[in-house]
């Protein structure tokens, strides 16, 4: 347990792609900018609960030398209520690869997966029943 109370939690990642990253969020996926540089951008949800995420550039001196590389082999995960919907804005429609097709799986997602500018991964996700062989893996009931 952390001795101080956690004010907030958010993730930030290394790009050397840090315009078109900061577009794709804002464009896409609603981010507004909270706080912009040249070498980092802090992005908000606007709506409640307010997710934030941030995006460095990888090869800034804030960032540990041994660590300046761009992030790989992330996933972030968007629930959204309409997953197919998202699919047509995101895929047919704004021309998104889809890096992984819109698909439903037994563990109790339907899903696609897209990839930011920079290579980061992008789950749009809407929870589903999972099947009888993954449900008593949840501690708590999935959402849907």
């Amino acid at each position: 347990m952390m001795s101080s109370a956690v004010t907030s939690f958010y993730p930030v990642l290394c790009t050397e792609r840090l315009t078109e990253s900061v577009a794709f969020y804002r464009t896409l996926f609603g981010f507004e900018t909270t706080y912009t540089s040249d070498w980092y951008v802090s992005l908000r949800r606007p709506e409640p609960p307010g997710y934030e995420l941030a995006l460095v550039a990888a090869g800034h001196e804030s960032v540990p030398a041994a660590c300046r590389r761009p992030a790989r082999g992330l996933l972030l995960n968007f629930e959204v209520a309409d997953v197919d919907a998202e699919y047509a804005r995101l895929v047919t429609d704004a021309g998104l690869r889809a890096e992984l097709p819109l698909r439903s799986e037994a563990f109790g997602q339907r899903h696609f997966i897209v990839a930011a500018p920079d290579g980061v991964l992008i789950d749009v996700i809407t929870p589903v029943a999972p099947t009888e062989e993954y449900a008593d893996a949840y501690q708590d009931p999935p959402r849907q």
